[in-house]
């Protein structure tokens, strides 16, 4: 197969180097790309067709499905563009979203019709990529991850298949895709079941003084607290002007109650250090943030550092992570409620790991020259590594890194072979490298 021909049979714009298109084509939003070439595809048959020259060709492909991502400047290959496929239906409650949409729109497509769906927390955030690494937002507490209220996928395959995905058909398909990320073909459809939500009740608090008691007394306030509660806490360096230095715990309540959000609040609020700064009713798309694209002329600094889904947030933990960032001045800490209807879902039934997990931690400096020294590099990963043993597992969605080994620390051994299996059922050839990689069995 030639390139002529892949042009031919694609409805959508092939772009290859030197095109008129191609600066505006690689770009990507945390970055720039160097592809040998991309597919806009405009199709289904698009998409298969990419895959077929790109199977004919042994070119690796990397699925760009409308949001950020971590992948786009690994060279060569062959980029496809789901963008076009943006496509929203709403149907009672159920929702089909094409894999390139983004959750700031599915936000708003929803909110017309009183309904919501747990997403990320950035409105840019592509629908694909976050789903099928699981996807822990502001209602995971209530409804799960964003891959646990998926209903069903369509799913063209490395053979250029287009299959129906769902719990009674492509089962072993259907539990990869549920946190194993995009290892197994392009996710043209999601079907997801939707949740009646008129509005949010949400809250920022102002921290200040020593983390360490405040940290325990959000862990414990959170053991019993209703599900409708979702809690971040975040500590920021003075680094960008958008956003201001200091620590915050945000929180969001389903539903226009504020009385009984400000009910499961009062025991933070009581706590010695916190303020209420903010707290209202609001839709659910106007809490979504907004994430300016990289500016390629400054590209985003490294990370030193990592995640991890938490068992128990134990004081160990707590004074290891607030010690992290006290250590490292250009740096962020940041942690996410659990447990609730994230912990009802067995672990056996989909891919995603650690589902006893409590809460989600992330810890990292950024390697900006002057504040972070080649000689302290190690020392500051050895810091987190001692972080990361007292968790579970790594998530995908929160690690960028292309470093084969980590996807080990993100399944168990026993999902880990699972995974392999299906891998080589759907992609013998290992197409679909460009992500935390399962290698075929």
């Amino acid at each position: 197969m030639t390139d002529l021909s892949l042009s031919d049979l694609t409805t959508g714009a092939v772009v290859h180097p030197g095109d008129d298109e191609w600066d505006a084509a690689r770009a990507f939003h945390s970055g720039i790309g160097e592809p040998t070439v991309i597919v806009r595809a405009s199709s289904v048959d698009d998409v298969r067709a990419a895959l077929r020259y790109a199977a004919s060709e042994r070119l690796e492909v990397m699925v760009r499905g409308g949001g950020h991502s971590a992948w786009g400047a690994v060279p060569g290959g062959v980029t496809l563009d789901l963008d076009a496929l943006d496509d929203i239906r709403v149907d009672g409650t159920l929702v089909q979203v094409g894999g390139g949409a983004t959750w700031g729109a599915v936000a708003h497509a929803l909110a017309e019709h009183g309904l919501g769906i747990s997403s990320g927390d950035t409105a840019s955030v592509g629908v694909g990529g976050l789903t099928l690494g699981g996807g822990i937002g502001w209602m995971v507490r209530a409804w799960g991850l964003a891959a646990d209220q998926l209903e069903g996928a369509q799913v063209v395959t490395a053979r250029g298949d287009v299959l129906e995905v769902n719990a009674g058909s492509h089962a072993d398909l259907w539990w990869a895709l549920r946190g194993g990320g995009g290892n197994f073909g392009v996710v043209t459809r999601f079907d997801f079941r939707a949740h009646p939500l008129a509005h949010v009740v949400f809250a920022t608090l102002g921290v200040e003084g020593d983390a360490r008691p405040i940290l325990r007394g959000l862990r414990d306030t959170m053991q019993d607290a209703p599900r409708e509660l979702t809690v971040t806490y975040m500590h920021v360096p003075p680094m960008d002007p958008s956003a201001p230095p200091g620590a915050t715990i945000t929180a969001c309540w389903i539903g226009d109650d504020e009385e009984a959000a400000r009910a499961a609040l009062a025991p933070l609020l009581a706590l010695e250090g916190v303020a209420e700064t903010e707290l209202g009713v609001r839709s659910y798309p106007d809490i979504l943030m907004e994430m300016p694209a990289a500016d390629p002329d400054q590209p985003m600094p490294g990370f030193v550092g990592g995640n991890t889904l938490l068992g128990e947030l134990s004081d160990e933990a707590i004074d290891r992570l607030v010690s992290f960032r006290e250590a490292n001045a250009a740096s962020v800490l940041f942690l996410r409620s659990l447990g609730g209807a994230f912990g009802d879902v067995a672990q056996e039934a989909s891919a995603f790991p650690a589902r006893h997990a409590t809460w989600f931690a992330m810890a990292g400096a950024f390697d900006v020259p002057g504040l972070v020294h080649d000689g302290n590099r190690p020392l500051i990963q050895a810091e987190w590594d001692a972080i990361e043993a007292l968790g579970a597992a790594l998530y995908g969605n929160f690690t960028p890194s292309t470093d084969p080994g980590l996807v080990t620390r993100m399944f168990s051994p026993e999902a880990m072979a699972r995974l392999a299996q299906v891998k080589r059922q759907y992609d013998p050839q290992n197409l679909f490298c460009r992500n935390h990689n399962i290698v075929p069995a």
